[in-house]
């Protein structure tokens, strides 16, 4: 319980970060580029964030890392509202990526793993990954309705004391499985280093980056997407309320799916899905049915690849170290999460229009797809030093 809260407010609030690119930029005077720079730089913060969390999560526990990850993202959200020109955005983007590397899926399915038997690992996953997925169900509406009463100033202020919720939440988690401290022996930087010569860690990484491109590109830039052809706000919101409800299905899913098939050749199936439904999307005439149908569409396959790919690295490398190792394999997430939403900015102020990152992002995931059938779904035993 304590896992998916903590997972439900850090994910769910990272991604109502789009609900704030129309105000902010035009409150300030911006271009999309500021804010799509700003939260890029969350993504990478996040991502570098990671493996440093994870590491230290796996030697002292994931409670107190979770705690400083709280109040590192609340400061953040606190810091964007400081100042109007634009330098907030990129300090407050950079906390918030070390809060969530504290608070957000690395550390908390790291321990979830360590806490569960093999055979059970899938759905436990699964189920973890759900409470970001019901967070952002929760999350949208409630940033939009705040928004709308209060402005986005007092908006971020009021998310900022909403997220150190996850201070008490933290104390619930367990750091290590009793398995786990018999196991401390293993050397951290000696996993990475043997872990690093399995191509399928690369492979995974490569992957990955694909995924975080598709969803920063998405959760940041779709509400400026639908305002430019002229739809109400609300549209905004409903899409991405609608996402976040499907992702509910689609984690728990596609994560359940794992334990019954092989979880690359689920991932192939959802970068493939993915890129079907961006084509789709692009050469339909939009309106508000297609945008909704295209929300629960992809919502179904959002987050489907976070337990599926946490699982892979728990199968392959064990669970000892697997949140600093998945946390490595975040890394390349983020750098795709940092190019997805800086350069969708970047082209739609350079060109005055998306379509340019729809083609991209369908190619990106064709070749996510290709890049995940070499993977070799085998145990590989890292070397125990003492």
């Amino acid at each position: 319980m304590c896992a998916g809260s903590i997972m439900a407010l850090s994910v769910g609030f990272r991604q109502a970060m789009g609900l704030f690119l129309t105000p902010i930029t035009l409150d300030l005077g911006l271009g999309r580029g500021s804010f799509a720079l700003g939260m890029g730089l969350m993504n990478l913060a996040w991502g570098f964030g990671a493996p440093i969390a994870g590491a230290i999560a796996d030697r002292y526990g994931a409670g107190r890392v979770a705690a400083v990850g709280s109040l590192l993202y609340a400061g953040g959200l606190i810091v964007m509202t400081l100042s109007g020109d634009g330098m907030q955005l990129l300090v407050g983007g950079t906390l918030i990526g070390l809060g969530l590397s504290g608070s957000g899926f690395t550390v908390i399915l790291g321990t979830v793993s360590r806490l569960v038997t093999p055979n059970k690992r899938a759905q436990a996953l699964a189920l973890a990954s759900v409470g970001g997925s019901i967070g952002q169900f929760l999350a949208i509406p409630y940033s939009h309705a705040l928004i709308d009463s209060f402005g986005w100033t007092l908006a971020l202020v009021i998310l900022a004391m909403s997220a150190l919720l996850i201070v008490p939440l933290a104390a619930g988690l367990r750091g290590q499985s009793p398995v786990a401290q018999e196991l401390q022996s293993k050397g951290a930087r000696t996993a990475l280093k043997e872990a690093c010569q399995v191509q399928g860690f690369w492979l995974l990484n490569a992957g990955f980056f694909v995924c975080g491109f598709h969803l920063a590109f998405v959760a940041v830039h779709i509400p400026a997407y639908l305002a430019d052809k002229s739809f109400s706000p609300w549209l905004a919101t409903a899409a991405l309320t609608t996402i976040g409800l499907s992702n509910i299905i689609g984690s728990y899913g596609f994560g359940a799916l794992g334990g019954y098939f092989p979880k690359k050749n689920v991932l192939c199936g959802i970068y493939l899905c993915r890129s079907l439904i961006f084509l789709l999307f692009l050469v339909t005439p939009i309106s508000e049915t297609t945008v909704l149908i295209f929300s629960a569409a992809i919502g179904l396959l959002w987050l489907g690849t976070v337990p599926l790919t946490s699982g892979l690295v728990g199968h392959i490398f064990g669970t000892q170290h697997m949140s600093m190792l998945f946390g490595f394999v975040f890394l390349g997430h983020q750098f795709g999460g940092f190019l997805g939403a800086w350069l969708a900015g970047k082209i739609f102020d350079t060109f005055g229009s998306y379509d340019a990152m729809w083609w991209l992002s369908i190619a990106l995931g064709l070749l996510s797809a290709a890049l995940h059938l070499p993977i070799k779904e085998q145990p590989v035993r890292l070397v125990d030093i003492r």
